[in-house]
This record gives C-alpha cells, sequence and structure tokens, in this order.
C-alpha cells in the first residue's frame, strides 16, 4: 500500500504509531538543525519533521524537493510541541524515518493556496491545478453531497432514475441548439439536447409515472455568470399530478438538501403570482430577502405640467430607507446607472424626505411639498429616505425599477447570502408577443397547458392566457421551473397552431409525441432544477463556473484543452462535410 493512512486523519490518539502517508508537498520550511515538510491530500495536511543531526541521510534527501512533489513518507506519530489548533491534525506530527519521491513537479505557474496568486484565465488554463486548492474542491464534494441528497429523497418517493439520449433530433426551444454530423446519414445532423423534455414526456405516457434524472443539458447561448454551454438539470417528471403535487413534492426536495447539506431550515415556500411579482419586484425572480416593493404612482404625479410625467404610460418608485443623505454625486451616479442600455431609462427623479420633515425634490419646480407628501405616503417612505422614480412604457420601466431595486440593495448591503428566501412564481402568461416575427411565442415551451379557467380565451385573446406553470425562484435567483404539460392532442394542436406551425411543421418537428398521445397519455407534469445555480447558491459563490469541475470561459472554450478546434479534413471528408467560412464584418 502506498498509506496507511490519509493526511487528514492522525490524532493524538494515533501517538507512537508507525504510520505511511502519501500526497503532495504543501511546502518546505529549512530551519537549519530541523526541517518540516506540510503534506497534503484531499483528506488535509500533516506535518512532517526531520532531524538533520539524527537523520542526515533523510535530511539529503530534501535536496531538490520542491511544490507539488508526490511523495511517500514513513515514520512515527508524535505530539507536537508548537500545536497548530487551525487544522485538524495540529496536534501531531510525524518524525520521518523514510521519504520516497513517486512524483516530481515542475514549478506551479501559480501558487496552490486558498488564496492563489493566479488568475481566472490562468486558473482555468490549468484546472487540475487549480482543483487542488481548498475552496476550489470543496465546491465539488457540495456539489457530489447534493447530489447524493437528490437521489436518496427521489428515491424514496418511487422516481425512477432513466438515462435519454444525448444524440436528439433539433427542436426549437428558445436557444440555438449545438448539432452534431451524422457519418452513417449523410447531410442530416443531430443536435444535443436543451432538456429531456419530449423523452420524459414520453415516459409518462409509457407508464413510469415518476421519473428523475441528473442530466447534461446543451445551449449554444452568449454566456454570463450563470450560463456555461453545458449545464446539468435535475430532471423530474410525474403522472395523476396536479400543481399543487408537484410543488409539495420539489419543495419537499428543496428543503431536504438545505437540511442534509447545509442544516439548515427554512419555512414554507410562498406562492406569488406572476403579475404580483412583475407588479411589486418588477421582475418575475423577486429576491424577498428585502422590503423595498415598487408602487406605481401613475396617476398620482399627472396633471401637474411635468411633461415628462404626464405623458409617461407608467410611473413607478422605491423607498430606499436611510438614504436621504445621498449627496448630488450619489444621485448623478444613480441617474447615469439606469440611463445604461441594461436598464433602459431615460432619467431619475428622486424625493429627499428630510429629517425636519420637509422634502427636497429634483421636480421642486412642478410639485409641492403637499405633492411630494402623498408621494411618499404612497411610497411608504419616511423622514431620512429617499424615493426614487422612473417613468415610461410599463413593461419596460417595471423591469427597470427592479434592476435599481437590486442594484440599492447591494449599495445597503441587504443581500445577505446566509439568508434564504424561496417562492413559488405562479400564473405566467402562456404567450409573449414577438414584434420582429410578429407572432406568439411559447413563453415557456409548446408543451405547457394553459390554466383550465383559460383555455376558451385562446381562441379570442391569446395574450391573456395564463399558463399552468410555475418556477421556483431563491434569493431573487430562478433555481427551478415546470409545468403542468399538455395531453390532449387536439388541445396541443391548437397550441402549435397559436404559435405559428403549420400541421405539417408540427407533424414534422413533434409527430412523434403527437402519435404517442394517440395511445392514453396520462395528465402529468414536471420540473426542473438548476442543479449548477443550485449548488453555486449553496456555496455562497457568485457564479456557476466554480461548482463545476472543468467549465468553459466566457468565450465558451475550454482553454485547459484548446477547445472548439479544427478537425482533421480526413474527418471532414468521411462526414462529406467542406468548411465555407464567412469573413467577419
Amino acid at each position: 500500500m502506498y498509506r496507511t493512512h490519509t493526511c487528514g486523519e492522525l490524532r493524538i490518539e494515533n501517538i507512537n504509531t508507525e504510520v505511511t502517508l502519501a500526497g503532495w508537498v504543501q511546502r518546505i520550511r529549512d530551519l537549519g538543525a530541523m526541517s518540516f515538510i506540510d503534506l497534503r491530500d484531499r483528506y488535509g495536511i500533516t506535518q512532517l519533521v526531520i532531524d538533520e543531526e539524527t537523520d542526515s541521510s533523510i535530511a539529503q534527501q530534501l535536496d531538490g524537493l520542491g511544490r507539488e512533489f508526490v511523495i511517500q513518507a514513513t515514520g512515527l506519530v508524535r505530539e507536537r510541541q508548537s500545536k497548530n489548533k487551525n487544522i485538524p491534525t495540529g496536534e501531531v506530527e510525524i518524525a520521518l524515518t523514510g521519504i520516497k519521491v513517486l512524483s516530481p513537479s515542475a514549478i506551479p505557474p501559480f501558487t496552490i493556496e486558498d488564496k492563489t496568486d493566479g488568475g481566472d484565465d490562468l486558473r482555468m488554463k490549468y484546472r487540475y491545478l487549480d482543483l487542488r486548492r481548498n475552496t476550489v474542491r470543496e465546491n465539488l464534494v457540495l456539489r457530489s453531497k447534493m447530489a447524493h441528497a437528490v437521489r436518496n429523497y427521489l428515491n424514496d418517493k418511487d422516481f425512477i432514475e432513466t438515462e435519454t439520449p444525448v444524440l436528439i433530433k433539433s427542436t426549437p426551444e428558445g436557444a440555438r441548439d449545438f448539432i452534431v454530423p451524422s457519418r452513417m446519414n449523410e447531410g442530416q445532423f443531430y443536435a444535443l439536447p436543451q432538456s429531456p423534455q419530449t423523452f420524459k414526456q414520453l415516459l409518462m405516457v409509457a407508464g413510469f409515472d415518476r421519473y428523475f434524472q441528473i442530466v447534461k443539458c446543451f445551449r449554444d447561448e452568449d454566456l454570463r455568470a450563470d450560463r456555461q454551454p453545458e449545464f446539468t438539470q435535475i430532471d423530474c417528471e410525474m403522472s395523476f399530478v396536479e400543481q399543487k403535487d408537484v410543488l409539495e413534492m420539489f419543495e419537499g426536495l428543496t428543503k431536504h438538501m438545505f437540511k442534509e447539506t447545509l442544516n439548515v431550515e427554512v419555512e414554507d415556500f410562498p406562492w406569488m403570482p406572476y403579475s404580483e411579482a412583475m407588479e411589486k419586484y418588477g421582475s418575475d425572480k423577486p429576491d424577498t430577502r428585502f422590503e423595498m416593493c415598487i408602487s406605481e404612482i401613475t396617476e398620482t404625479v399627472k396633471g401637474n405640467n411635468f411633461v415628462v410625467f404626464d405623458s409617461a404610460e407608467y410611473v413607478g418608485a422605491i423607498c430606499a430607507k436611510g438614504c436621504a443623505e445621498y449627496t448630488r454625486k450619489q444621485l448623478d451616479g444613480l441617474t447615469k446607472w439606469v440611463q445604461r442600455p441594461q436598464v433602459g431609462a431615460k432619467g431619475l427623479v428622486y424625493v429627499k424626505c428630510n429629517e425636519d420633515g420637509s422634502f427636497k425634490s429634483s421636480v421642486d419646480k412642478f410639485y409641492s411639498q403637499d405633492d411630494l407628501k402623498v408621494w411618499a405616503e404612497k411610497t411608504g417612505a419616511e423622514a431620512g429616505d429617499l424615493i426614487l422614480v422612473l417613468s415610461g412604457e410599463k413593461d419596460k420601466m417595471q423591469g427597470a425599477l427592479g434592476d435599481l431595486r437590486l442594484e440599492m440593495a447591494k449599495q445597503l448591503n441587504l443581500l445577505d447570502k446566509n439568508t434564504f428566501k424561496p417562492l413559488w412564481v405562479v400564473d405566467f402568461p402562456l404567450l409573449e408577443w414577438d414584434e420582429d416575427t410578429q407572432r406568439f411565442h411559447a413563453m415557456h415551451h409548446p408543451f405547457t397547458s394553459p390554466k383550465p379557467e383559460d383555455i376558451d380565451l385562446m381562441d379570442t385573446d391569446p395574450g391573456k392566457v395564463r399558463a399552468n406553470a410555475y418556477d421556483l425562484v431563491i434569493n431573487g435567483v430562478e433555481i427551478g421551473g415546470g409545468s403542468v404539460r399538455i395531453f390532449d392532442a387536439e388541445l396541443q394542436a391548437k397550441m402549435f397552431k397559436l404559435l405559428g406551425f403549420t400541421k405539417e411543421e408540427a407533424q414534422a418537428q413533434f409527430g412523434f409525441l403527437m402519435d404517442a398521445f394517440k395511445y392514453g397519455a396520462p395528465p402529468h407534469a414536471g420540473i426542473a432544477f438548476g442543479f449548477d445555480r443550485l449548488v453555486s447558491m449553496f456555496a455562497g459563490l457568485d457564479t456557476i463556473r466554480d461548482v463545476i469541475a472543468f467549465p468553459k470561459n466566457n468565450s465558451g472554450r475550454d482553454v485547459m484543452i484548446d477547445s472548439p478546434a479544427p478537425v482533421a479534413n480526413a474527418q471532414l471528408d468521411e462526414l462529406n462535410l467542406k468548411l465555407n467560412l464567412k469573413e467577419k464584418k
């Protein structure tokens, strides 16, 4: 055996035991008469000691030994004179009687410590070294624990874990597909699945009743902190259930993960209609860790000859508690912030609620103190608070106020990562209108069922139809989403028609599913959790990249293996493909 114990295992009760350890050299300290080696593996660090007077032959072996060398060390466990209370093995050390280099190491390109000197690009290039750091490895250990918790919970609830294909047919699901050419079927392509949506519905038709899978999904879209081209879902489907059944089951799963991995108890999840989320929070994924809700004041502010408000479809405001002391520079900074293209407001109106009960506003010319007092009453503002107002198109300004609300929460340190506020957002619109294509698109996907009481509106006013859909939101992050599915072929055909599919197009894209529904499809519903997002939240991180073993960078590249990369012409010839790359403008 290369080792009798791990580097995190030995304790005071192991004194006088002969042991063999193996691991990586974390650091070497040569103090003249004595030398010390910190030996590391995934379990911890143990201090090795060499007395150069009594162990001169071993001391000579230290020549040329460096950081990250893999060594085997044999010796006797003894009590440390200078104990280290910061590590579990800090009461003992190993008096070396033998040492062997198993594998030498080049000088690492960055320090393998919790606080490293390596930048993101460098650490991604040498990701296998980055993964040696405790802070990174612990994220992957947490991910493993959470995956076990998911499987244990769902197995206990009679779910069947079932794999679905990775090479499938391209279907429209909102993002670009990654496509894979087929050698055996010339001129035809597979697609990598954006989700196993149709397959899990087919498993319900097959009578599986309860399915789950921790599955890789793929989307060819622009990247950001919570996006990767390949990501992982906890994908689930159930038969003979309604919305309430699904939400209760997966609220239970979420609570189970919190308890098993963080030992945190969370309260029951409230339900919030989509319309309320947009009106109060300006987002379909509201962060309810703090208040600062949006107040509509459209009618309150009109009629005072302030053209900006008088001509606006919508005027909304938030109240930032204790911010009346904001300087002109800070307010100008907020104005520039809301005018960024990502937010889209044309300007910002403010009202300072002074401690003496008076008001100071950027629109004092148009509104009296009595007028501004009414604004304060409408927004719940008190002395010392700051009212921030935006105006314009309703949908756009609700979103802008939602963004401003989050920005103020950041400035006021209201986003506590150790506080968790889950909720269900329900009653989404079934469809959303696209001005460019002049047609409706499914807000979730084409298989989402409308609310039963809204089905008649599909013929008369499709834009008002609510979806039998739901999202799990925690701390302003969409963690999961799903819906009750359409299982009636006629209703599915009506949905396809609303989405602009001809019968032929619908048959070509989804004929296999429609045909399956002819053979007795049960009522069914499902949900998918973004597993990477959930793990990153539990780890207290802002990016999913740090909970993925080998992630891509912001350009979708794996800089460690240099992928994507060109392929040999011989491979293209086998596929009967020829590159004809267009020049970028």
